[in-house]
């Protein structure tokens, strides 16, 4: 059996502020990486069997 999941801490302070600022700014994604991650996928669905 699977153990529990544990609750996940809130952010306070410090912690809190830099994670809004990155929530709120996400860095850019380049080209490549975009390209790369869909590359992925496609090589994965063309060998997945999955019926919905």
């Amino acid at each position: 059996m699977a153990r529990p999941i544990k609750e996940t801490p809130t952010l306070r302070g410090e912690d809190a502020r830099v994670f809004e600022k990155k929530i709120a700014n996400p860095k850019p994604v380049s080209r490549e990486d975009v390209l790369a991650a869909q590359n992925a996928y496609n090589s994965v669905m063309s060998i997945a069997k999955f019926s919905f």
